[in-house]
C-alpha cells in the first residue's frame, strides 16, 4: 500500500509540473531585456545546415504533398529542391541580393528580386526574413526598448510599447527554452496578416532546431497555409548548390 501511495504522489506531481508550464499564473515575469537576452542566447549559431522536410500547401491551388530539400550557408545561401514521389519538380536559390527559381509543370522560371517570395507568403520578404524562417528565429529583429511584456497561454507574449498604425506585431517566446514559438504580423494598411507557428523544438548538437513550423498568410481575401516538417537535419557538413534553369522555359513576370 505504501508503494502505491508514493507512486500516485509522483505521478500527481509529474502532472502538476506539466501543468505549470500552461498556467500563466506559474510563468515568472521578466523584464523584456531579459527576454531578448536570453532569445539571443539560444539564437542558431551553426555555419549551414542540410535538411530534408515533408511540405504541405494550399493556396489558389491546392498541391500534393511534397518532399523538399534544403541547404543553407548562414547569411549567404538558401537552396531549395522540391521533388514529388522522387521525381524532381522546382528549384529555388536565394542569396541576399537575388532569388532565382523554376519549376518543371509548367515550364517557368524567374530571376529577380524579393517580390516572387513576398506574393507567395503574402508579405514583404527579404532574405534575413527567409533566412530565419527556416532556423527558427524572429523575423524582425527584438529590440527590448520598443517592447512591453504580457503573459499569454504559459508563454511571454512581446507587443510593441506603441501602436504603429502600418504593423502589428507580436511574438510568443516559451519561457522554457526562450525561442520564439509563434510570430504574429499584421499590416493593417494592406489588410494582411503572416502567422508562423513553431512545432517545438529538438536539440541537435546542442543547437535547438525547429521541428517544422506553419505559416498561415491572409491577403486581399485569399489564405495560404503551408505546413513545413524537417525529417533530417545536419550542421556544419559540405554542401553543393547545384542550379540551372532549363532552357526554354517562360519568365514570370511580376508587378
Amino acid at each position: 500500500m505504501r508503494k502505491i501511495i508514493t507512486v500516485l504522489i509522483v505521478i500527481l506531481s509529474l502532472t502538476s509540473c506539466k501543468s505549470r508550464k500552461i498556467s500563466d499564473k506559474s510563468v515568472d515575469y521578466l523584464p523584456a531585456r531579459s527576454i531578448v537576452k536570453k532569445n539571443q542566447d539560444v539564437a542558431f549559431s551553426r555555419t549551414s545546415l542540410k535538411g530534408t522536410m515533408q511540405i504541405k500547401y494550399r493556396g489558389k491551388d491546392e498541391l500534393p504533398n511534397i518532399n523538399g530539400s534544403i541547404r543553407l550557408i548562414k547569411d549567404s545561401i538558401i537552396w531549395l529542391n522540391f521533388s514529388k514521389l522522387g521525381f524532381p519538380i522546382a528549384k529555388l536559390i536565394v542569396t541576399p541580393n537575388k532569388v532565382k527559381f523554376y519549376e518543371k509543370i509548367g515550364k517557368t522560371s524567374f530571376e529577380g528580386d524579393f517580390k516572387l517570395i513576398s506574393s507567395w507568403l503574402g508579405t514583404d520578404f527579404d532574405f534575413t526574413k527567409v533566412q530565419n524562417l527556416f532556423i527558427g528565429e524572429t523575423l524582425i529583429a527584438l529590440e527590448s526598448k520598443k517592447l512591453q511584456v504580457n503573459i499569454k497561454d504559459g508563454k511571454y507574449e512581446l507587443v510593441s510599447k506603441k501602436r504603429n498604425p502600418i504593423f502589428e506585431i507580436k511574438y510568443a517566446i516559451d519561457p522554457d527554452h526562450f525561442k520564439v514559438v509563434k510570430e504574429e504580423i499584421t499590416h493593417v494598411g494592406k489588410n494582411q496578416n503572416l502567422s508562423i507557428l513553431y512545432k517545438d523544438f529538438n536539440k541537435i548538437n546542442e543547437s535547438l532546431f525547429p521541428k517544422g513550423f506553419l505559416i498561415t498568410a491572409k491577403a486581399d481575401g485569399m489564405t495560404t497555409i503551408i505546413d513545413i516538417n524537417y525529417k533530417n537535419v545536419q550542421f556544419d557538413v559540405p554542401l553543393r548548390f547545384p542550379f540551372k534553369t532549363p532552357a526554354g522555359y517562360r519568365n514570370i513576370e511580376l508587378e
